[in-house]
């Protein structure tokens, strides 16, 4: 107890940036060392020059990744998920990079296996000294160390959010003190909290210490809001902004960006917008959709072709124009799982349908039949996960009837997708369940990350052996 006492007097935030990169590079090294050991026994047998090349290479990439954008960074809120998802991405980054220079400088005596082995503890090792140190600050905390103080300027619903946000986990380290605002403006739910009104602020940062100030005021009281900046300043407390984006969007999440020196506020955050992330999930979607067509083709499709052929007349395949990335058209691969009709183009599938064969109905009950659309896949106008693609009637017809409907096409479609896994699948019979589909889709590709690609897969291969009442 002494220790932390004697610890919390310091400020290491000033530090933490140098702190942070050095423990990594040393979990590097160690990994480096460890996989050697169970690859080699014996560090004689390694080619000197080439391992010293690669681990310099390996220490400096990770270097430069973590500074790019500040990714050591982890703030007081961030959840061990959202760390996790952000040190896959720098860790699959970092192996793509050095698989790339051990090719290009015709390492051969380079063992794939121990680099395979040096990644798996790197990550393990990262991930641990992320979760414990999470688990040190929580303890820190509990014992009432290491918090910083707040009060928050306006007692509405902007400033009842952010108390929730502040409080919801001991770890974040914020000690909500309360609010402040006139008496006119207080609701009922906040006013056990109130502190006084905007012109007590001044005189209770003289007697309590303050570390923050989060004003959630309308623009309308900018002289008020300048006040309290001059206020904040003389008395070191840190102020921070709560804007309304309501007032321009109805979006839960917004993405800001700096044009030189003039913020520049979208309506919604795209993580794929970004070059990286859609890298990285073009390589997912080549390697996942290689391992299906590879795995499951050469001795599935032969099985499936003979039985679609015996059971009724027409092509094995069934080709359909649907709506792709940006709303482009593209040709959608399926087994044809109905007889060959007229109005397969403009018509939903329905419960007991007459057109869908029997082998067909046992294909379109266990997803059989999506299997050619890895070719989609791997041709690159799908994704392994994305909001599923509508035929072109559709798309025509609920654009007109759902505003945000075409914003599900900002990115490629499909074999599986977030809606299809909560339940939104097959035909829409009301307006209301294509509105749900398209609900899931946005907030798909508003919060995307290849941890959720991941999960949606799962619970797709999940669904698929437990059975889906809505697939036929």
């Amino acid at each position: 107890m002494k220790i932390l006492q004697k610890l919390s007097q310091y400020s290491f935030s000033r530090y933490y940036q140098i702190l942070f990169i050095l423990w990594d590079m040393i979990l590097l090294n160690i990994a480096v060392f460890v996989s050697g050991l169970i690859k080699l026994k014996n560090y004689d047998e390694l080619p000197v020059i080439e391992s010293r090349t690669i681990l310099l290479l390996g220490n400096l990439i990770w270097i430069g990744l973590l500074l790019y954008k500040n990714s050591y960074k982890i703030i007081r809120i961030e959840t061990l998920e959202s760390i996790l998802s952000r040190t896959i991405k720098k860790v699959i980054i970092h192996a793509s990079i050095v698989a790339v220079f051990v090719v290009f400088l015709e390492y051969s005596n380079i063992s794939r296996l121990q680099l395979f082995c040096f990644y798996v503890i790197f990550f393990v090792l990262l991930m641990l000294s992320r979760f414990f140190l999470m688990r040190f600050l929580k303890y820190v905390r509990s014992e009432g160390y290491n918090f910083r103080n707040v009060v928050i300027v306006g007692a509405n619903d902007k400033g009842e959010r952010m108390r929730k946000i502040l409080a919801k986990n001991l770890t974040y380290g914020y000690k909500f003190l309360g609010f402040f605002d006139q008496k006119e403006n207080i609701s009922g739910t906040t006013s056990d909290s109130v502190l006084g009104g905007f012109d007590d602020v001044q005189s209770y940062f003289t007697k309590v210490h303050v570390d923050e100030m989060y004003i959630a005021l309308h623009i309308d009281n900018v002289n008020v809001i300048n006040r309290l900046i001059d206020i904040c300043e003389h008395h070191m407390v840190r102020i921070k902004f709560i804007p309304d984006f309501q007032l321009y969007t109805k979006s839960s999440r917004v993405e800001i960006s700096f044009y030189e020196n003039t913020p520049v506020l979208m309506s919604r955050r795209e993580p794929l917008e970004y070059a990286v992330n859609r890298l990285l999930k073009k390589a997912f979607d080549i390697c996942f959709s290689s391992l299906v067509i590879l795995g499951l083709f050469p001795w599935l499709f032969p099985i499936v072709m003979i039985i679609i052929k015996l059971e009724s007349p027409g092509p094995i395949f069934f080709k359909q124009d649907r709506s792709g990335r940006d709303n482009k058209a593209f040709s959608c691969f399926k087994f044809r799982s109905m007889t060959v009709n007229d109005s397969s183009d403009n018509k939903q599938a329905q419960k007991n349908d007459l057109r869908v064969t029997k082998f067909g109905a046992f294909m379109r009950k266990t997803s059989i039949d999506e299997l050619p659309q890895f070719f989609n896949v791997f041709l690159g106008n799908m994704s392994v996960v994305g909001p599923r693609p509508h035929m072109l009637f559709h798309t025509q017809e609920y654009k007109e009837l759902i505003n945000n409907y075409l914003v599900r096409q900002y990115a490629k479609p499909g074999i599986t997708g977030w809606a299809q896994v909560n339940g939104y699948r097959g035909e829409t019979k009301e307006l209301i369940d294509m509105e749900n589909r398209v609900e899931y889709d946005i907030w798909y590709i508003e919060n995307w990350s290849l941890l959720l690609d991941i999960k949606i897969i799962i619970k797709t291969v999940v669904n698929v052996f437990r059975g889906e009442k809505n697939a036929y």
